[in-house]
């Protein structure tokens, strides 16, 4: 029984098989009990962490999918490098599915929407084989450095690198606590962008997704956790627009392009964030068709629960109520025929509203 806005397809399931090596390093993490916790593995777990959650927001994030930066080829070798170190596989492979989840966010193209369900959005759909793979075609900005495509084809050395690192430097619970309990923490506080920042949190900004702010989440993540200012300015580097919103990935970013390390950082115009505010009265589409979803889900679910009794029993016993139960679901399926397609039209009409008021925010921002 479908519990969720959008079902997922019969190709969309999880591989438990292949997925016994991200279960086992979740396992050997128990290991520290045996190993004990040195004082050179809590270093060792704290820099791993930050350092890798750096690489991936700022490297994998921020500059392989949305360009939100510039680097020079060294650097831009030394964040997929980085990035790698936190086993979730390559830069292509990572920022070639990241720019099709705002493609189609929270649609059924959608790699990891919550829609699907929470721990598909969380986890389950990296174990899932449909998206083993990568598309050149999302990526060919990136795709043309040689270097690139071998990392994200070898992935494993990155991986292999930062666990002999924290072996040779702390030892068992170097390895252990400082490398493998440092990568499922990792893990789960990167997943939580993917789920929980689309279920917890606010939203100023009306777009077509279900994307939140969250202060929780952006403190794990080194700032991603500003999801819907994100989804609503993607080209921004900067996804704490506001000086209290915690961003410390940007803040490395902007010390980097002091030095000229980085170059040509993005942010988001005043105009930009003063526009298609909720609480201005914006239509908010992502979470009208959310709830849309979820309602029709929920319809769905009545009538599959009607429709498992026994409807040849019912028939011989009382004929004129399986009639009228007959009748009273045709009826149903005919006026949510005609809901949907009023709500389609209207949506359409929202999202050209939407489109048109943007329009007239940024004639105005330059008129002023």
């Amino acid at each position: 029984m479908k519990l969720h806005g959008i079902e997922r397809s019969p190709e969309e399931k999880i591989n438990w098989k292949s997925s016994f090596p991200f279960l086992l390093i979740h396992a050997l993490v128990l290991l520290t009990f045996w190993t004990g916790i040195t004082p050179t593995a809590a270093v060792l777990f704290a820099v791993m962490f930050w350092g890798r959650m750096f690489f991936i927001t700022a490297g994998y994030h921020r500059y392989f999918s949305h360009r939100s930066y510039k680097l020079g080829r060294t650097m831009q070798l030394i964040m997929a490098f980085g990035g790698g170190m936190s086993a979730q596989k390559g830069a292509l492979w990572w920022a070639s599915h990241h720019r099709n989840h705002h493609r189609y966010s929270d649609t059924d193209q959608d790699l990891h929407s919550p829609q699907k369900g929470f721990w598909w959005s969380h986890v389950g759909w990296i174990l899932c084989d449909k998206n083993n793979d990568w598309n050149e075609d999302d990526i060919r900005d990136f795709a043309k450095f040689p270097e690139l495509r071998f990392l994200t084809k070898n992935d494993w050395i990155p991986i292999w690198f930062g666990a002999m690192m924290c072996f040779l430097i702390g030892g068992w619970s170097g390895l252990v606590f400082g490398f493998f309990a440092s990568t499922v923490l990792l893990w789960h506080c990167t997943f939580f962008v993917n789920s929980l920042a689309h279920v917890m949190g606010r939203r100023r900004y009306a777009t077509t997704d279900t994307s939140r702010n969250s202060a929780i989440i952006a403190f794990l993540t080194m700032g991603e956790g500003w999801h819907n200012n994100h989804h609503y300015y993607q080209a921004s580097c900067r996804q704490g627009f506001y000086w209290w919103e915690w961003d410390p990935s940007y803040y490395v970013l902007k010390g980097l392009s002091f030095v000229g390390l980085v170059k040509d950082i993005k942010e988001p115009p005043v105009r930009v964030k003063t526009a298609a505010r909720v609480r201005d009265g914006q239509f908010d589409m992502g979470m009208f068709k959310a709830y849309w979803g979820k309602a029709g889900a929920a319809l769905h679910n009545v009538r599959l629960t009607r429709q498992s009794d026994d409807v040849d029993t019912l028939a011989v016993t009382d004929p004129e109520l399986a009639t009228h139960r007959q009748e009273l679901d045709e009826l149903i399926a005919r006026n949510r025929a005609a809901l949907a397609e009023h709500v389609a039209h209207a949506m359409a009409a929202a999202e050209e509203l939407g489109r048109l008021t943007r329009r007239q925010n940024r004639q105005t921002g330059v008129i002023d």
